[in-house]
């Protein structure tokens, strides 16, 4: 059987297939008042960085580890179970919501407790919850982290408190967050304002102060310094930004976030619903880009040959390629006459 290389000449949005390591842009540098020791900004759902800095340094990362705390009970639980409070949960150093031994909870109430107010107490009874101790959920923590590409991590418990062998990477952390953020239990929980049936209020300033803020947690001891982790949503596109050991978290944020959503927009390149050039795929594929990148996306299409007839059938493939680089393969199927 012999193949036709067909270019398509039109701009379609795909299905994602790209390596995380893909050019990223370095498009605003720091004032010495908000320099960052490692930062990132990442669109979500291609996991595409826009911009980067010393993301891939291994530094201690504070309570913005409750991130990957918090992704995997929702994974793993189910937020109307009961836990009674251990008693080695009571009187956990750092902040707290003061838990009590032997009081009930919900899983929710103590996810609220974790992300809004940052309870390590909330941390320590979460684990034991899941795991049984805090040596297991940190084995469970670091497979999760390298199911999500968080290769270069290691966790040692769940809160964040300094230990030499916790560690993290800003792309790393921001992997885990676009994950998280996939989740719409974990998106209704770090956007909250304010949890009332336990009065907490959320200690991320940036859901005030920042247009299109959406979470998700704070972080800090002497150690690791200021921490950030950071999704806002604008004009169809959702970021995340991560910044470590940033003496001026919130004004790092705002001024890379504001970045990337005036360099980058979202652009569908191919769906279900628009065919291509006679085919259809079965897969929706959006992508941050900028003008410049958009216009010189190369789309091509290798068809099989003889054709087949019948509806369904496979009768090609499509690729997406931005300066060489392959974004997207998949596949073209025969469409009604």
């Amino acid at each position: 059987m012999r193949n036709k290389l067909v270019r398509i000449c039109a701009s379609f949005s795909l299905l994602l297939f790209f390596a995380v390591t893909f050019q990223s842009y370095d498009f605003k540098q720091a004032d010495a008042a908000t320099q960052s020791r490692a930062e990132c900004v990442a669109e979500i759902g291609s996991r595409r960085f826009l911009h980067g800095k010393n993301k891939e340094t291994r530094l201690p990362m504070a309570s913005t580890t409750k991130v990957l705390t918090a992704i995997i009970i929702l994974d793993d639980c189910d937020l109307t179970e009961t836990v009674i409070i251990p008693k080695e949960a009571e009187g956990t150093e750092g902040s707290s919501v003061y838990l009590r031994a032997g009081d009930e909870y919900t899983v929710e109430e103590l996810l609220y407790g974790l992300m809004l107010q940052s309870g390590n107490d909330c941390a320590v009874t979460l684990a034991i919850h899941h795991s049984g101790s805090i040596e297991a959920f940190a084995q469970a923590m670091n497979r999760k982290a390298i199911s999500l590409g968080a290769e270069h991590s290691r966790f040692e418990n769940p809160h964040g408190l300094p230990n030499p062998q916790h560690y993290t990477t800003a792309q790393d952390l921001a992997l885990v967050s676009a994950y998280a953020m996939e989740n719409e239990s974990f998106r209704k929980i770090v956007s909250c304002k304010y949890y009332e049936p336990r009065h907490w209020k959320n200690k991320n300033k940036m859901l005030n102060e920042y247009e299109g803020a959406i979470g998700v947690k704070t972080g800090f001891t002497t150690v690791a310094g200021r921490c950030l982790v950071t999704a806002a949503e604008r004009n169809g596109m959702t970021l995340v930004c991560v910044v470590l050991d940033s003496p001026q978290m919130y004004e790092r944020t705002a001024e890379l976030l504001d970045g990337a959503f005036e360099r980058y927009e979202m652009y569908q390149l191919c769906s279900p619903d628009v065919s291509i050039g006679g085919f259809a795929v079965k897969y929706a594929f959006s992508y941050p880009l900028t003008t410049d990148e958009y216009a010189s996306l190369k789309i091509e299409s290798e068809l099989v040959s003889p054709l087949p007839q019948a509806e369904g059938e496979i009768a090609g493939q499509l690729r997406i390629f931005l300066q060489n680089n392959l974004l997207f393969s998949q596949n073209l199927y025969m469409i009604k006459k």
